[in-house]
């Protein structure tokens, strides 16, 4: 081998390495517990920040000009811990907010040479790698579809033409897409997304509690009204006993993903249904016929797919529910999910979602579906949350932090989510109160809660 072969390969073997420890990079921040997990080589200090900030929800600064590569390894460390392996010689200060996300601040020098904010740009949608969600037109014989693609039907909603198909590996589910989008039998193709974990809740002290706050939530179950009886789907993870007075508000549940284990750590499908009853209390009065079906989409898993989303909508739609509730979120616009949505739409449903705890000007789904209340956060009065989505197809804008009681303790939790859930129960609330047209309250809502201006 020649002198100039030889340093080619070298160069080129060198390369590829790094390649595959960048590919291998991984950080998994349990915003939950507050323990981190992670295996980096060579990462430079800005995608590892943006990294931290996308999972944590922490507003970043760094000191202009500081470089440093990081490479470490460890499992479930504290987070203060994990940030001295993952910033090395670095030095940092993460400072706590008052109803707004934390601060952190990374220099060599001094904290308040840290002034560069680290921009997290919207995450590339992930997805079911060998997965595919089709919606072909009446008459289709899927099964015939599906062996024609080498295809395993793995999920079916019959009645609406729409079903899961599981392919050998990424290569043929890809392929298998590029051929099914000139299909005349199909009216709608794309991939399983997987939507983003739920924000958790936080344990706080009473002493921390804003005024009151913190309150029993007391709620009387009423008889419906003239206009009928309004559910509301939440379509989120489990919901656990609020104990005897609220759990007559609270549906027979319903899991779509399998039964979640049972757990003393407060879920986001409880923190939400606990919201949706307190909007729900503040604008009734005390007293309400509005009840929720909780549908649970994670089977006890911190993230979902645009799958278990459908599944979840068919059946809280097919339970009675005329109000859904959607606390979550993905980058990827599926278009089966799409179509499922519309088709509630047209039957009457009304719909609100979250719009995304990533400050970016770019939609989130299915809260940004046409025809779905995309909802984002306030921080305080007329104030967008600095955590929160500023996309302009979001409509309404209500508080985003909830302080919930579970088992005698107090939790915070915060997000566009809670927004969501705040939405949902003012609406639902109303509509039980009296006879007024669903597009009359969402009116005066758009009204109230206007989304103030970046």
């Amino acid at each position: 081998m020649s002198k100039v072969r030889s340093i080619l390969f070298c160069l080129l073997f060198a390369l590829s390495l790094k390649a595959k420890a960048a590919d291998t990079n991984s950080l998994v921040w349990h915003t939950a517990t507050g323990r981190v997990s992670a295996e980096i080589h060579a990462e430079p200090l800005l995608p590892l920040l943006e990294d931290i900030g996308r999972q944590t929800g922490w507003h970043i600064f760094v000191e202009p000009d500081v470089e440093r590569n990081a490479s470490t390894k460890f499992k479930e460390l504290p987070s203060g811990e994990a940030l001295k392996m993952l910033l090395g010689d670095l030095n940092f200060a993460l400072v706590p907010q008052t109803n707004a996300s934390a601060r952190l601040y990374v220099f060599r020098t001094t904290m308040q040479n840290a002034t560069k904010p680290v921009i997290v740009a919207k995450a590339a949608p992930r997805r079911v790698a060998n997965e595919l969600l089709i919606r072909v037109k009446p008459g289709t014989d899927i099964d015939a579809l599906a062996k024609s693609l080498g295809a395993k039907i793995t999920g079916r909603i019959d009645k609406l033409g729409i079903y899961r198909l599981q392919f050998d590996d990424a290569a043929a589910t890809d392929a298998a897409l590029a051929q099914l989008k000139d299909n005349t039998d199909v009216s709608a193709v794309d991939y399983n997304y997987i939507l983003d974990p739920p924000p958790s809740a936080q344990a706080v002290s009473p002493a921390s509690l804003p005024p009151g706050a913190g309150a029993p939530l007391s709620l009387q179950l009423n008889p419906p009204g003239a206009s009928g009886k309004v559910v509301v789907g939440l379509i989120d993870m489990n919901v656990q006993s609020l104990g005897s007075q609220l759990d007559k508000f609270i549906l027979p549940q319903i899991s779509v993903a399998g039964n979640a284990p049972d757990s003393s750590d407060i879920t986001h499908g409880t923190a939400m249904a606990y919201t949706i009853l307190e909007a729900i209390a503040q604008v009734s009065g005390g007293g309400t016929s509005a009840q929720i079906q909780p549908v649970d989409v994670y089977g006890g898993s911190a993230t979902t797919t645009s799958w278990n989303v459908a599944l979840g909508i068919q059946a809280a739609v097919d339970s009675g529910a005329n109000v859904l509730n959607m606390s979550l979120g993905s980058a990827g616009d599926s278009s089966v999910l799409d179509a499922l949505i519309k088709q509630a739409m047209a039957d009457n449903i009304v719909m609100f979602g979250a719009a995304g705890n990533t400050p970016v000007g770019t939609p989130t789904y299915p809260g940004a579906i046409p025809g779905v209340n995309d909802v984002t956060a306030l921080g305080g009065p007329g104030q967008l949350a600095d955590y929160a989505n500023y996309w302009s197809g979001d409509n309404l804008a209500l508080p985003g932090t909830s302080f919930v009681i579970y088992g005698g303790q107090a939790y915070a939790v915060q997000g566009t989510s809670t927004a969501t859930a705040n939405a949902s129960g003012v609406f639902a609330g109303t509509q039980a109160a009296n006879a007024a047209s669903a597009a009359q309250i969402i009116a005066k809502m758009l009204a109230k809660f206007p989304v103030p201006t970046k």
